[in-house]
């Protein structure tokens, strides 16, 4: 499977996906947004892929979305404006979506400025590592605009409601150790170091159950909007899947021969 826009790859069970337009910065085009549908479905699918590392080529994570699709839109005629906007965002969101549904473990890895779009893509994946040169913008106000590429869902919860609307209605860039402890980074390390820390990450997440990653992933997802009754009801239904797991199965096999074994010593 060949790219234009990204550069995917995979080694010993994991993948990274690199956005690869550096000279615009890694702005989200529309076209390679639908490149980036076919490697997370890519991705998705590859049973022998445990994890995702995102990232992107230069110096920029991803600046948000290109400004040549926005004079498209702007140059509509008047009646289409709403509805072109609106088949837009839908596709904008199922990609997010993808990212965020993956059900495998994924870490964005911010290697500099993640702005507006891009911001929202990082926030999508499940955890966030990034270098010292890592800056965050929610830069839409400045476009008149809110957040459409999820920072409106994924921001709160790491950073409390407040804060959260601090940083989308002035739009500021925050630095890598302001975005440390907010919650917005997981982890920051040294741009010569990033890339092999977060495979180092990556394996550490991927040695376990796929099945037990993905259905607790599933719910975990949700868990902010449900009542604890439900994620209790989820995680039953889920746990019993478990049960019939190949991975399930061999660990407690593993358990009791081991423990056999220690008991006749």
């Amino acid at each position: 499977m060949t790219y234009e826009f990204l550069e995917v790859t995979t080694e010993a069970g994991i993948a990274t996906i690199a956005l690869n337009r550096p000279d615009k910065r890694n702005a989200m085009s529309d076209d390679m947004r639908a490149e980036f549908v076919r490697a997370l479905e890519f991705v998705a699918r590859e049973k022998s892929i445990k994890a995702l590392i995102l990232t992107g080529r230069g110096s920029s994570f991803c600046a948000g979305g290109d400004i040549a699709g926005m004079q498209r839109r702007m140059s509509a005629p008047p009646g289409e404006v709403a509805f072109n906007g609106w088949s837009r965002q839908q596709f904008v969101h199922h990609t997010i979506s993808m990212l965020h549904d993956l059900p495998k473990p994924t870490i964005a890895v911010v290697n500099g400025a993640a702005a507006g779009l891009g911001a929202d893509t990082a926030l999508a994946c499940d955890f966030v590592m990034g270098s010292e040169n890592a800056k965050f913008t929610w830069s839409y106000i400045k476009r008149g605009l809110i957040p459409d590429g999820g920072g409106m869902y994924f921001l709160p919860p790491r950073t409390g409601l407040s804060k959260a609307k601090e940083l989308i209605f002035s739009g500021r860039v925050v630095d890598a150790e302001e975005a440390l402890s907010l919650g917005i980074m997981d982890r920051k390390v040294a741009t010569s170091d990033l890339l092999s820390a977060a495979h180092q990450w990556a394996r550490e997440l991927a040695d376990a159950s796929p099945t037990a990653l993905a259905l607790g992933k599933r719910i975990l997802n949700q868990t902010f909007e449900l009542s604890a009754s439900q994620v209790f009801d989820l995680g039953s239904q889920a746990q019993g899947i478990c049960y019939t797991s190949r991975e399930h199965r061999e660990a407690v096999a593993s358990f009791l021969n081991k423990s056999a074994t220690a008991k006749k010593s």
